[in-house]
């Protein structure tokens, strides 16, 4: 029977100063890493935490286990993913796994796989020689936690094994919140509520949006382009921001650029600068948003309404991170992660040849959906008193109640608009401080306008034939855009063809009739709005 001072591992004692090291022995035969019988190493520190390498490398274990012990780690070996899976089944749980990708002959990705389905918890970083945005998309699937390019130093091992290792609630806490939700097992935390800056906040407070977060750390850690899509005013932009925050290059630039806002010539010289004399006007080179956002992220919303050729330009720097500026001379080097955002139907614009299928599952390494907020209702009390506080305190003016009348009809409208809709709500309800307007507004279903019947788009007001006659014209108009968009499940560019207008002229009618598409483009209605000063809104 062992003394109090020791314990029993794997059959063999050892007192809390001597612990069992898997290195087990190795010895080379055809190639291949074969185990011998452990070996007992001495440990002056007892609370050296374990960490597993598995590989049938052996210059890739030597090289790692060198390394790992050099950071004052114990270190255990296994050769064969058979003996990786009795480890697990039958011996302690490593603290860390650090799996070689690159193995030879075997499945890497079920061994993950396995791996979680033994302990769901385990944290699992993958090696490889490769640096492939689909084979790192796979690799966090199966449920890796990082993916760490060789070579590497002992200062990357040392920085990444602090990372996962670290001891405390905050690294608790950090660890449920980037590891995939376990069935049965509730989020860490009931809700999170995180400031992104420039006035952007993202709030966590429902199921899928706690699980959305979680998704989105596990993104941020591995350097791959990005596709976010989803309705207009969802927070797109708000996932791209979290994302680059928890990333590596959160301490660089990260720039935005609207593909729908310039037209195709304008946008390639804001992407990618231009030389001394490339176009008339250009008296001096401009470096291009690559250029100026280099080490940091760049990021092409509404990437849809970008041109054929200028999308073709943009896979080169994909594919190999080369570009050059307009009217240059040489191609540039740059190193810059590529986030993308459209509410366009991307299967759709590939069939309709509008959008290169080869640039899609460039950027759609990772494809982030976000769900409309009808879908997350338990998210407006929490989105309420977050535009509450921040508009009154912009306004001047004291924040007011969200009574049960005003939370019943938040809760009950569908939201066409999303947050952006909500958002602009809650400034209306600031600023007028007239809820009875404000449910008004909600139970109808559409914005209040006391000098407007928009049921029938004719004046209340007595203003004579030739108002009314311009009324109608103006109904007619709006109602033969809105059928078009229809018919062409909003696609702009298409119906813009069908009415025979220019695109440009199209977004300014969709912008002056304020068109807005229904909830997922089934219900065969759009509303009209007569309301010429509408303010911008970004698509």
């Amino acid at each position: 029977m062992a003394s109090v001072s020791t314990a029993i591992y794997f059959g063999y004692e050892y007192t809390p100063h001597t612990i069992l090291s898997f290195p087990f022995r190795t010895v080379v035969k055809n190639g291949r890493l074969k185990p011998g019988a452990p070996r007992v190493i001495e440990n002056t520190n007892p609370s050296t935490k374990r960490i597993l390498i598995v590989s049938n490398n052996p210059k890739i274990c030597e090289h790692t286990a060198t390394l790992v012990k050099a950071c004052g780690y114990a270190v255990e070996q296994t050769a064969t993913v058979d003996e990786y899976a009795k480890h697990l089944q039958h011996g302690s749980a490593p603290h860390l796994i650090l799996l070689d990708r690159d193995m030879e002959g075997v499945d890497t990705l079920a061994a993950i796989r396995t791996c979680r389905e033994l302990h769901p918890r385990q944290k699992v970083v993958a090696l490889s020689c490769v640096s492939d945005a689909h084979a790192v998309a796979e690799t966090i699937r199966a449920g890796a936690l990082d993916y760490v390019v060789k070579p590497f130093d002992e200062a990357r091992i040392s920085t990444l094994l602090k990372q996962y290792l670290s001891n405390g609630l905050a690294a608790a806490k950090a660890q449920a919140q980037l590891l995939p939700h376990v069935t049965g097992e509730p989020p860490y935390t009931d809700g999170h509520c995180e400031d992104l800056g420039n006035g952007s906040v993202f709030i966590a407070t429902s199921a899928c949006m706690r699980q959305m977060r979680a998704q989105l750390a596990l993104i941020a850690r591995v350097d791959v382009p990005v596709l976010v899509l989803g309705e207009s005013g969802v927070g797109k932009e708000i996932a791209v921001r979290l994302i680059h925050k928890m990333s590596r290059r959160a301490a660089k630039p990260l720039l935005k650029v609207n593909c729908a806002a310039l037209p195709p010539e304008l946008l390639e010289s804001e992407l990618f600068g231009y030389e001394a004399g490339a176009f008339t006007g250009a008296v001096r080179s401009k470096p291009g948003k690559f250029e100026l956002c280099e080490k940091g992220a760049i990021f092409l919303d509404e990437i849809g309404e970008m041109s054929p050729a200028l999308q073709a330009k943009l896979l080169q720097v994909l594919q190999d991170g080369r570009y050059s500026r307009l009217g240059g001379r040489f191609d540039r080097i740059t190193d810059v992660r590529v986030f993308a955002a459209t509410n366009i139907r991307m299967k759709e614009a590939i069939k309709n040849k509008t959008f290169r299928e080869d640039l899609y599952y460039r950027i759609n390494a990772f494809t982030v959906t976000i769900p409309p907020l009808r879908e997350r209702r338990d998210e407006i009390p929490s989105l309420f008193r977050d535009f509450m506080n921040r508009y009154s305190h912009q306004y001047c003016q004291p924040a007011l109640e969200y009574s049960a009348v005003l939370a019943a009809a938040c809760m009950q409208y569908h939201w066409p608009g999303n947050i952006r809709e909500f958002e602009n709500l809650i400034k209306r309800y600031v600023i007028l401080r007239d809820e009875a307007a404000v449910i008004s507004e909600l139970w109808a279903g559409r914005p209040t306008d006391a000098n407007h019947d928009l049921s029938t788009g004719v004046s209340t007001c007595t203003e004579g034939l030739k108002h009314a006659v311009q009324n109608v014209t103006r109904r007619a108009e709006a109602q033969a855009i809105a059928e078009a968009l229809l018919a062409t499940d909003w696609n702009r560019k298409a119906a813009a063809a069908n009415l025979r207008i220019s695109y440009k002229a199209l977004l300014s009618k969709i912008k002056q009739f304020q068109l807005r598409a229904p909830a997922s483009h089934v219900t065969g209605e759009l509303y009209v709005s007569d309301e010429l000063a509408v303010s911008e809104t970004i698509s």
